[in-house]
């Protein structure tokens, strides 16, 4: 098939090199925000006079009708189209005729690619957040739930301190927020036009693209025609925002993970999101969470990949920009796909609240901090506290007894500063209702966080219903 670019080419390429250097069979889910695109630049070249009202209506008819052949599979996506830029334009030239070759005019596949791939990312944010702010809801659901649900607290995967599962639960649902925000400002950052910039100079024609930016949707155009066709920093930006989020999701995989573990036995995973063996009966796998954990390489890989091939590039435009389009759709692929994933096998979790209550309460030693806040409330000072209550412990390790077990005269035995009733102020509920400052682990806290994120999803979700209007 004869190239767009092959006037000064006396052979046709060579096949190797053609489908060396084909897009088509990745760039194809570029095709409605190609169209997209280049409806509004017909309006541009009308607005220009270099199209007449009459020719810009079929030209915008013909892209409808070649949009409607894309979306029932019917447009021809062969790899000699070298792009799916080439294959509307050339779909479009067999619906209208030569009048199909105007459709180029002041015009770079180089600015042309690169609005569509802003577009392409708008979708993204869009799905990203959506999926995210699905996980957030049902994170702070569960929080509210289970805001006095007790169990031990971990550092160093050792227990630490009691808190209540609604908690830990919520600590994810913060991070997922940031997240959110991090795929929001890679909208910001793609949020100005680059068609009219041309191959690298500009255009020679008088394009209004203060008025193309306005039909697509574009707070602003960009200012540098060499910057416009080379910038890739929004995908950056996107990749950066997913490999967060992956990592977020590989450490909740992590803990659900351990959890799901005879050891731990925290939780039963619903049989719809676990997974068997083929050798072992008995097993149920929990190959959801594992499979989150390891497509965060793949997450990482990518945004190193694209910060690899942005590198060494001089300005403008260079082909190596091609391949950023593998690293972006995997991504996006990827991180929607498990964010949605680990929401139904979070949403259909069973958790074992006598196991995990137990634990807490079995545990000899986990209530070492509130026994030495309890000297500390009688004056001594926090250093000498710490000694103390070390020793008090390595007491309940030799003898197998909890610290809310001890007499008032072994507690006095290490210090005459101990009260009486000691042992009556030890307990897991009574730990964490203590933890009364903002942000602590006490019930009402956790019921604050609750509400505080679910008024978060709120006005995200009226964010997005914005965004989708753009």
């Amino acid at each position: 098939m004869k190239k767009t670019w092959g006037g000064r080419f006396q052979k046709a390429t060579d096949p190797q090199v053609e489908a060396f250097t084909e897009s088509i069979s990745f760039d194809h889910r570029l095709g409605p925000f190609d169209i997209e695109g280049s409806i509004a630049h017909v309006k541009t070249l009308v607005k220009a006079k270099l199209l007449t009202a009459v020719e810009g209506k079929k030209l915008v008819a013909g892209l409808q009708k070649v949009k409607k052949l894309l979306a029932a599979g019917k447009l021809p996506l062969d790899s000699s189209l070298e792009d799916i830029h080439t294959a509307v334009e050339k779909a479009l030239t067999r619906l209208v005729g030569p009048l199909g070759g105007k459709l180029h005019t002041g015009r770079s596949r180089n600015d042309q690619v690169a609005t569509d791939m802003r577009l392409y990312l708008r979708h993204a944010v869009i799905e990203a957040v959506e999926a995210a702010t699905g996980l957030v809801d049902v994170l702070s659901k569960l929080a509210s739930e289970e805001k006095d649900t007790l169990m031990p607290g971990y550092t160093h995967l050792q227990r630490a301190m009691p808190v209540t599962l609604g908690h830990h639960l919520a600590a994810y649902a913060f991070m997922l927020i940031r997240d959110i925000d991090r795929f929001l400002t890679a909208w910001d950052r793609a949020d100005a036009l680059p068609l009219g910039s041309g191959a690298l100079a500009g255009t020679n024609h008088p394009f209004d693209r203060e008025f193309t930016a306005k039909q697509l949707k574009f707070s602003s155009v960009a200012m540098n025609s060499l910057d416009a066709v080379s910038d890739r920093d929004g995908f950056v930006d996107f990749l950066a925002a997913a490999a967060t989020t992956q990592m977020h999701l590989s450490r909740l995989s992590e803990d659900l993970i351990l959890w799901a573990t005879q050891e731990f036995g925290y939780i039963e995973m619903d049989d719809a999101f676990a997974t068997g063996s083929s050798l072992m009966p008995q097993k149920k796998n929990p190959d959801v969470a594992e499979l989150v954990r390891g497509k965060t390489g793949r997450v990482f890989a990518n945004l190193i990949g694209l910060l690899t091939v942005l590198k060494g590039l001089p300005l403008s435009y260079n082909r190596d920009l091609q391949e950023d389009k593998h690293f972006v759709f995997d991504t996006v692929d990827t991180v929607v796909g498990s964010l949605k994933t680990m929401t139904g096998f979070i949403s259909t979790l069973k958790f074992k609240r006598e196991k995990m209550e137990a634990a807490a309460d079995q545990d000899l030693t986990l209530l070492a901090t509130d026994l030495a806040d309890i000297l500390v409330l009688e004056g001594l000072p926090f250093r000498q506290a710490h000694e103390v209550v070390g020793q008090v412990v390595r007491h309940c390790i030799e003898h197998g007894k909890r610290l809310q077990d001890l007499s008032e005269y072994e507690f006095q035995s290490f210090s005459k500063v101990f009260p009486k009733d000691t042992a009556s102020h030890l307990s897991g509920h009574q730990s964490v209702e203590r933890k009364a400052a903002i942000g602590g682990t006490s019930p009402k806290n956790v019921a604050a966080q609750a509400e505080l994120l679910k008024k978060q999803v709120v006005l995200i979700k009226k964010h997005l219903s914005q965004l989708r209007g753009k």
